[in-house]
């Protein structure tokens, strides 16, 4: 059956096909009834299998393991479809999407194991490969995203993108908090030091003044990248980011600022408006990271080279 709603979805651990030895077994067989025989053992024994998931009356049966060409006939004569050799990280999740229990033996199957959340149960025919899905699940604990893609290299990029816009949220769930795209906060950040490095005398004012600086780095790159005149661009957001600061400072009240660089036109425009919204704790981490490494290359005061000298 290619579609049933409401099913009732049993998870294997086992396989259904006979048990064959663990070590080499030599049979010696002198008649023909013996050998009868054993076959029937093999077939009673996957029937009874059979027989023990058929009483729970499940419609769906998904197993780890094989499912042999016998165990086939019998489900199917209960109108049971059945699902073989699927992987173990798979099985994990379609139990916590339908709500069903893994079980390694037959004999063990209990009423609770069965899976009932899932809503509906569909085949579909995905370009040239058949996709089996389990919908309208309720309260799922795990889902499945499609990717199609053109080349397996647009594939692979998609996933990558997915993956890191998948952590963003996980970001923001766990930190709460955004700060405008664009340039804008670096840009922010790059006056706040500039404008407190000039209260510093001495050397200690070099650091203020570099860090600044260092920090427009994001916004002249949005600008390159864009094609426009990179100079201008840069100067005309650092002035927009002093007016803002210099009213502050007038009516100290603190109005934020964000105007940032359109990365697509290249023009200034309020982060707001456009809807470009980073993480504030990958914002955080990238300063902290950045300042860390030029701490580092700064401690370093001489390099022993181990690499020896060609005679």
């Amino acid at each position: 059956r290619r579609r049933i709603e409401k099913p009732r979805i049993l998870l294997l651990d086992c396989p259904l096909e006979y048990k064959k030895g663990e070590s080499q077994t030599n049979v010696e067989i002198t008649n023909t009834d013996d050998w009868n025989t054993m076959l029937r053992m093999e077939e009673e024994y996957v029937e009874n299998m059979c027989m023990e998931i058929i009483a729970f009356q499940p419609d769906i049966v998904i197993t780890e393991k094989g499912v042999s060409d016998l165990a086939q006939h019998y489900l199917a004569k209960a109108n049971i479809t059945a699902f073989r050799r699927l992987r173990k990280t798979d099985n994990n999740r379609v139990a916590r999407a339908t709500g069903a229990t893994i079980v390694s033996r037959t004999d063990e199957i209990q009423e609770s194991d069965i899976g009932t959340g899932c809503g509906l149960f569909e085949m579909k025919k995905v370009a040239d490969e058949w996709f089996c899905f389990l919908d309208e699940c309720d309260e799922p604990k795990a889902c499945t995203i499609i990717l199609r893609g053109g080349s397996k290299d647009v594939l692979n990029e998609i996933e990558r993108n997915l993956h890191d816009a998948m952590e963003v949220v996980r970001n923001v769930v766990y930190d709460p908090k955004l700060l405008p795209g664009g340039g804008a906060t670096e840009m922010a950040v790059s006056m706040g030091l500039r404008r407190a490095g000039l209260k510093v005398v001495g050397v200690q004012q070099r650091p203020f003044l570099a860090v600044g600086e260092a920090m427009e780095v994001i916004p002249r790159t949005l600008a390159q990248n864009c094609g426009v005149s990179v100079i201008r661009s840069v100067t005309q957001l650092r002035a927009k980011h002093a007016s803002a600061c210099d009213e502050m400072d007038k009516t100290g009240v603190y109005k934020p600022c964000n105007i940032g660089i359109n990365g697509k036109t290249g023009d200034l425009v309020d982060m707001e408006e456009l809807g470009i919204w980073e993480p504030f704790s990958v914002k955080v981490q990238t300063i902290k990271t950045a300042i860390e490494s030029a701490c580092m290359i700064l401690r370093i005061d001489d390099i022993v080279s181990g690499s020896k000298k060609a005679h």
